[in-house]
């Protein structure tokens, strides 16, 4: 690889996203402070939207941000190893980036400690993507919250404004010509948060979702 990255840097950046990742949030929240395992209640998952059916709106809101807050900071660190100090983005630098933002959230879907079952990666999925291209990303990711606002306002449905909103992320980053690895994540990012996402699918064809 040019620009001074080796395969070995860039699996060793993939491995520690993938472990900020897998810090389970919403388990550990919903077992310190109800001493519930959150896989048993809801959906199962450990992400924001399960903990607020147990908890309450306030603890929902604490762990999407936790969960944000990890992807940022994976994708924070990998750019500081990754990007030259002129900011500029080289092929090898944007693969970094890119590989480093699908580790961060497999490890949030996939954690380790959880014997691989953990959430559905929307809240790490932005938090993520919201650096991996400063300053376009951040255009695109309030875009993206944007959507998911908009489509929850009016259908009441988490999963479908969570899934619509990432669906849009991947043409957004086409439209703003960024470096290919970029767009492709964004593209596999949405395409796993719809298979995550696949009971909810099921449920709101058959009109069974629960609305917000």
């Amino acid at each position: 690889m040019d620009g001074g990255l080796s395969v070995r840097s860039v699996l060793l950046w993939m491995t520690l996203s993938y472990f900020i990742g897998s810090l389970p949030t919403g388990y550990l929240v919903a077992r310190l402070v109800r001493g519930v395992d959150i896989r048993t209640v809801g959906s199962g998952s450990i992400g924001a939207t399960n903990v607020r059916r147990l908890m309450g709106k306030g603890w929902g809101t604490f762990v999407a941000l936790v969960d944000m807050f990890k992807g940022a900071l994976a994708l924070l660190l990998a750019a500081h190893a990754g990007v030259p100090g002129n900011g500029t983005f080289s092929d090898d630098a944007s693969l970094l980036l890119a590989l480093s933002a699908l580790a961060v959230v497999v490890g949030h879907n996939y954690p380790v400690w959880l014997k691989f079952r953990g959430g559905k990666g929307v809240a790490t999925t932005y938090g993520t993507m919201f650096f991996v291209w400063p300053y376009p990303s951040f255009a695109i990711v309030l875009m993206c919250g944007a959507i998911w606002y908009g489509v929850m306002s009016v259908t009441r449905y988490v999963s479908l404004a969570s899934m619509l909103s990432l669906a849009a992320m991947p043409a957004f980053f086409l439209m703003l010509d960024a470096p290919l690895p970029f767009t492709c994540v964004a593209a596999v990012l949405a395409a796993l948060s719809i298979f995550r996402h696949r009971a909810n699918i099921g449920r709101l064809i058959r009109g069974e979702e629960n609305a917000v």
